[in-house]
C-alpha cells in the first residue's frame, strides 16, 4: 500500500480536481507496504517470529514491566501475553482484529525489530489505486495541480538536520509497513515529551479494518544517510541510534476509522494520529524529546492555505525511485485540495516523495519566527508528484490532548 502514481493519477491524499473539472485519477496512500523474508504476511508460513532470545517487555529481563490496562486488554479479547509473543499477533482473523477506539494495544516484542526487517520494510510493489468515482474532486474549493517539486535529500546526519523526524514501523495483515514521523511537543510533559505525530493511516486500517501491530518509531533512521548497500551489515546502532521507541498508546481521529480506507480520498481529512511511545529496553530517566534534542510544537490555528507563504515536508519515501533508506524534504508555497465538501479543504503541495513518506510532517514557520507542525503527509498521486496533508483543527486537537492527558501526571 503505498503511493506511487502515474501521471494521470493521484494518491490517497493527493489528489483533487478543480472545481470545474472532475478529477480522473488513482489516489492511494503514501505507505509502503514490504515483504521480506522475517516479515509477516498474514499466515502462519510468514516467518515473523522474533529471535529466541527475544521476550515481551516484562516478561524477561525485568526492565520493562507492561501495563496492567495492556495486558487486561488482551485478556479481555481473549489473547495470552506470551502467545502474542510468540506469533499469535500474527492472527488476523476478522474477530480478532482490535478496531475500536478504545482496542489499542501493542504489547513490545524485544528484538523483532532489527536492521533486516526495519531495511525491508520498503518493497512498493503493493501499490493500490481507486476508480475516479472514489473522490469526489468537484466539490469544495481545490486550486489547480501544483507543479512537482523534486525532493531534495537531508543531509547527515540527520540527528543534527532533521532531528524531531523518524520511522514508523509496523505489521499489518499484508506484511511489513513503514511510515514516517515527527517528535511533537506533549503539553503534560514540557521538554520531555515521548509523543509523535503521523497519519492515521498508519496506525488504523480505517474502516474496513482495526488496529495495526507491534508499532514502534525509530528517530533519525539511518542517521548517517547510508546507501542500502552499506546498511547489509548494518547493526542496530546504526540504523536505530538513538533506540527503537514501542507505541503504548494510539489515538486516531473517529472520521478515520468510520470511513477511511487504503485508496481513493474518504477520511483524507481526518488521516492524523498521535502516538505515545516508551524505549524497548527499558526506561532510562530521558524521554524521547530529550533522546533527540527537541520536539516541534503543533499549530491547531494555522493561518488560511492562501495566507501560508511555505511549508516543508519530510519524510522517508519508499517507492521508485527511493527505496527508504534516506530522508527527504520538499518546500512549496500550499494550495487547498477538496475531497468532500462537508470535510475540511487539505493542504497540498508539489513534491515527488513516493510511499513510506505518509505520516511525516509539514512544518510552517509562524507568526513568531519558530517552526511548527501544521499537518502530515496522507495522500497524493501514484504517479508522483504532488502530495496532501489535512489541516489541523479542534478534532486533531482532541487526539492529541486526549494522548498528553493519558499520561499527564506519569
Amino acid at each position: 500500500m503505498r503511493s506511487i502514481r502515474p501521471s494521470s493519477t493521484v494518491r490517497r491524499g493527493r489528489g483533487a480536481a478543480r472545481r470545474t473539472s472532475p478529477v480522473l485519477a488513482t489516489v492511494a496512500l503514501v505507505s509502503v507496504l514490504g515483504l521480506t523474508a522475517t516479515a509477516c504476511n498474514g499466515d502462519d508460513k510468514a516467518d515473523g517470529k522474533p529471535t529466541a532470545s527475544a521476550t515481551t517487555a516484562g516478561t524477561g529481563d525485568g526492565k520493562i514491566k507492561i501495563p496492567d490496562d495492556i495486558k487486561n486488554k488482551l485478556k479481555e479479547h481473549g489473547f495470552d501475553i506470551d502467545k502474542w509473543k510468540n506469533g499469535a499477533w500474527k492472527n488476523w482473523n476478522r474477530e480478532d482484529w482490535l478496531r475500536e477506539a478504545n482496542d489499542f494495544v501493542n504489547p513490545i516484542i524485544k528484538g523483532l525489530w532489527d536492521p533486516d526487517r526495519m531495511r525491508g520494510a520498503n518493497d512498493p510493489d503493493k501499490d493500490k489505486g481507486v476508480d475516479d468515482n472514489d473522490i469526489s474532486g468537484d466539490q469544495g474549493v481545490t486550486d489547480p495541480t501544483p507543479a512537482p517539486v523534486k525532493a531534495q535529500a537531508v543531509r547527515p546526519p540527520y540527528h543534527t538536520n532533521a532531528a524531531t523526524s523518524g520511522k514508523v514501523f509496523f505489521d499489518s495483515p499484508e506484511g511489513t509497513m513503514v511510515c514516517s514521523a515527527t517528535v511533537v511537543q506533549d503539553p503534560a510533559h514540557p521538554g520531555k515529551s515521548n509523543l509523535i505525530w503521523t497519519a492515521g493511516h498508519c496506525v488504523h486500517a480505517g474502516k474496513n479494518g482495526g488496529w495495526y501491530r507491534n508499532i514502534a518509531f525509530v528517530p533519525s533512521y539511518n542517521n548517517q544517510g547510508k546507501s542500502a548497500a552499506q546498511l547489509q551489515n548494518a547493526g542496530r546502532s546504526e540504523v536505530a541510534p538513538y533506540g527503537v521507541w514501542w507505541a503504548d498508546a494510539a489515538k486516531t481521529s473517529q472520521q478515520w476509522i468510520d470511513q477511511g480506507g487504503e485508496t481513493g480520498g474518504k477520511g483524507a481529512s481526518y488521516d492524523f494520529s498521535v502516538i505515545h511511545v516508551t524505549p524497548e529496553q527499558g526506561n532510562a530517566g530521558k524521554s524521547l524529546e530529550e533522546t533527540v534534542g527537541g520536539a516541534l510544537p503543533v499549530n491547531f490555528n494555522a493561518p488560511a492555505v492562501p495566507k501560508v507563504k511555505s511549508i516543508t515536508a519530510t519524510g522517508y519515501p519508499a517507492a521508485a525511485p527511493y527505496d527508504g533508506q534516506l530522508a527527504y524534504q520538499c518546500q512549496d508555497k500550499p494550495g487547498r485540495l477538496s475531497i468532500a465538501k462537508a470535510d475540511p479543504t487539505m493542504y497540498r503541495i508539489g513534491c515527488t516523495m513516493t510511499g513510506g513518506s505518509s505520516g511525516g510532517g509539514w512544518v510552517e514557520t509562524g507568526a513568531d519566527g519558530k517552526p511548527a507542525l501544521v499537518s502530515n503527509t496522507s495522500i497524493g498521486p501514484v504517479s508522483s508528484g504532488w502530495l496532501a496533508g489535512p489541516r489541523l483543527g479542534e478534532v486533531a486537537k482532541g487526539v492529541y490532548q486526549s494522548v498528553s492527558k493519558k499520561f499527564a501526571g506519569q
